[in-house]
């Protein structure tokens, strides 16, 4: 799983924006939550950026850091065992957030919300989010979430994972404060047509721009 992960190509759209983003006056620091083996922060230390990945599979982290020792991008990747609703990151040091595919693995709603929290509190005023997550139209509209929370199913690996709609994403990421940044359109894939179930393959993803409000 590890050397798959490896191979993984960067997000582009994801690098597209972090170039446009490293014009802004002083920005440098960016924070990749579940870096996994390093897909999107070494291409971003590349860019110039001062990046710390941090994710709970130590095997992931070691694989990260031996890339990033083996480019020329050595000394601008730091990796940091660590979860994601509990950075060990200074308040308001980040420019640049990157959940990808990380926050949809939270398995309750609380889990969630702290995570986006975690994400506010190390963002710097005026920061940019870049999110990645599994949207609620996996499944067919009357598929119910588990009892008790809004947005959390076990349908798709039958693990509680979190699956949101649109305003559900938006809702959830004001609350901590981030506001939709409409430099990158906000664009769904994998949405399952009608008659169609999406279940064990390729689920329906969100992927999205905020920014921190001052």
């Amino acid at each position: 799983m590890v050397e798959g992960f490896a191979r993984s190509s960067p997000n582009a759209v994801l690098i597209a924006f972090a170039a446009r983003e490293r014009h802004r006056a002083g920005v440098r620091r960016a924070l990749d939550i579940g870096c996994g083996a390093g897909r999107n922060a070494l291409p971003l230390a590349d860019q110039g950026w001062q990046v710390v990945g941090t994710d709970l599979s130590w095997p992931m982290l070691v694989a990260a850091a031996a890339r990033a020792r083996a480019s020329e991008s050595a000394g601008r990747v730091h990796t940091v065992l660590a979860p994601m609703d509990h950075l060990p990151i200074r308040d308001g040091s980040m420019d640049l957030i990157v959940a990808h595919g990380i926050w949809n693995l939270a398995r309750s709603g609380a889990q969630f919300r702290q995570a986006v929290r975690e994400a506010a509190r190390v963002a710097a005023p005026g920061a940019a989010l870049f999110v990645f997550t599994f949207s609620r139209n996996t499944f067919p509209p009357e598929t119910a979430p588990i009892a008790g929370e809004a947005f959390v199913f076990t349908e798709f690996s039958g693990e509680p994972q979190c699956f949101l709609t649109e305003p559900q994403l938006d809702e959830e990421l004001a609350r901590g404060g981030f506001s939709r940044d409409p430099s990158v359109p906000f664009t769904e894939y994998n949405r399952r047509q009608p008659g169609q179930i999406q279940t064990g393959s390729a689920p329906a993803i969100f992927e999205a721009t905020y920014r921190r409000l001052r």
